[in-house]
C-alpha cells in the first residue's frame, strides 16, 4: 500500500489538502488576496498576519472535526442543523454569498490568466474552468480527491521552485524589505478576517473526516489542515515580498512577480498550475452544494439523481460568469470584506462555544440538541 492510500495519509492529510486546494484560488492564488488582506499591512506585518491566520484555522478545524466526528455529520446541512439548530440557514447563506463571490473571482481569474499570458480571449478560460470543474463535480468525491490529491504536490512543488528562483534573483530585495521590518496597525485584525471568510471553505472538506476515529486524530488533523493551507500562502507572499511596494497595485500580482522574474517558461508552468488550482476551487465548493442537495434525498431514501448534480452544476457555473465581470479586484477588496463577519457570526463563535459545550456533554452522556 503506498502513502497516499494509507489511513494515516486519509486522515492528517487529505483534509488539509482539500482544505488548501479550495482556499487556494478564492484565497490567494492571484497573489491580489495576499496584498488585501496581509501586504497592505507591510511586509513584517503581513507574515506576522499569516501566523494569525493560521492559528485561528488550527482551533476551528479541529472544533469542526471533533464536532463532525462525534455526531456523523459529514455535510455542511447536517452540521450546523446540529450546530445552530433552525438558525442553520443563516450558515447557508452566508455559504452560499462567499460561493457566488469566488466563483466570480476564479471565473475572472481564469479568463485573466489565458488573456495576459497567452493571448486568448477572456472567454477562452472561463470555457476551460466551467469544463475542468464540471467533469470533476459530475465524476464525484472520490474524483476529486484523487485530483485534490496530487494537484497539490504539483502545487507545493512548483511553489518552492517559483521562490528558488525568485531568492536567487532578488533575494537582496527580499532580505532588505523583511529587514525594514515594516508594520503596519490593522495587521492582526486583518488576520483574523482572512482566517474567518477562508473558513468557509470547510464544508468542502466535510467528506473527507470519516476516517476520523478519536479525539486526538481530530485534533492532530485540524493543525495539519492549518499548516497544510498556510504554507503556500507564506512562499508566495515572500515573492511578492521581492518587489514590494510596486506590487501592491498590480491587478494580478503573481503575473507581476512572473513578469520582472523574466522566465516564460517558469511562466508558463506557474500558470498552468494556477489554472489547475481555479478548477480545484470550484469543484469543492460545488461538491459540498451537491453533498447538501444529497443529503436531502438520503433522508427520503433516494438517491441523488445524475441530473440534478448536472443542472447544480452548471447553474453555479454560469452564476460565477456573471458576477466575474464586476472585475477580480472589486471582487475581492469588497466581497470578501463584507462576508467575514457572517462567518465568525455564524460559523467560528458558535462552534468554538455551542460545538464544544456539545461535545463535552455528548462525552458525558448528557443529551444535545
Amino acid at each position: 500500500m503506498s502513502f497516499m492510500q494509507s489511513n494515516v495519509f486519509r486522515k492528517y492529510f487529505i483534509p488539509g489538502i482539500i482544505l488548501q486546494s479550495v482556499v487556494i484560488a478564492g484565497g490567494y492564488g492571484t497573489g491580489r488576496e495576499l496584498v488585501e488582506f496581509f501586504l497592505n499591512y507591510g511586509t513584517l506585518g503581513g507574515l506576522l498576519g499569516t501566523v494569525v491566520s493560521m492559528l485561528v484555522w488550527a482551533a476551528v478545524c479541529a472544533a469542526t472535526f471533533e464536532f463532525a466526528r462525534v455526531f456523523k455529520v459529514y455535510d455542511y446541512r447536517s452540521l450546523f442543523q446540529k450546530l445552530l439548530g433552525k438558525g442553520w440557514i443563516l450558515f447557508e447563506i452566508c455559504y452560499l454569498v462567499l460561493m457566488a463571490i469566488v466563483l466570480g473571482v476564479i471565473a475572472a481569474a481564469a479568463g485573466s490568466i489565458l488573456n495576459e499570458i497567452f493571448g486568448l480571449h477572456f472567454y477562452f478560460g472561463v470555457i476551460g474552468l466551467l469544463v475542468g470543474v464540471g467533469l470533476l463535480v459530475f465524476n464525484g468525491s472520490e474524483a476529486i480527491k484523487r485530483f485534490l490529491s496530487y494537484w497539490s504536490f504539483v502545487l507545493y512543488g512548483v511553489y518552492v521552485l517559483f521562490l528558488i528562483v525568485l531568492f536567487t534573483k532578488f533575494g537582496s530585495n527580499i532580505s532588505a524589505n523583511l529587514a525594514a521590518g515594516e508594520i503596519k496597525s490593522g495587521f492582526a485584525l486583518n488576520g483574523f478576517k482572512y482566517a474567518w471568510y477562508n473558513l468557509g471553505c470547510v464544508p468542502a472538506l466535510l467528506f473527507s473526516l470519516t476516517t476520523l476515529e478519536s479525539r486526538k486524530e481530530s485534533i492532530i488533523s485540524g493543525i495539519m489542515a492549518a499548516v497544510i493551507t498556510i504554507a503556500p500562502a507564506v512562499l508566495l507572499l515572500l515573492g511578492l515580498i521581492s518587489h514590494y511596494p510596486d506590487v501592491t497595485t498590480a491587478t494580478v500580482p503573481t503575473n507581476f512577480i512572473l513578469t520582472q522574474i523574466g522566465s516564460k517558461a517558469l511562466l508558463m508552468i506557474f500558470q498552468i498550475t494556477l489554472f489547475g488550482t481555479l478548477i480545484e476551487t470550484g469543484a469543492g465548493f460545488i461538491n459540498a452544494v451537491v453533498g447538501r442537495i444529497e443529503s436531502v434525498y438520503k433522508e427520503k431514501g433516494k438517491e441523488l439523481p445524475k441530473s440534478v448534480n448536472l443542472g447544480t452544476t452548471l447553474g453555479l457555473l454560469i452564476m460565477g460568469v456573471i458576477i466575474a465581470q464586476f472585475g477580480l479586484v472589486g471582487l475581492i477588496a469588497k466581497g470578501y470584506g463584507t462576508i467575514t463577519w457572517g462567518f465568525f457570526l455564524f460559523y467560528t463563535l458558535p462552534i468554538v462555544t455551542i460545538g464544544l459545550y456539545k461535545i463535552s456533554k455528548h462525552a458525558a452522556g448528557g443529551k444535545t440538541a
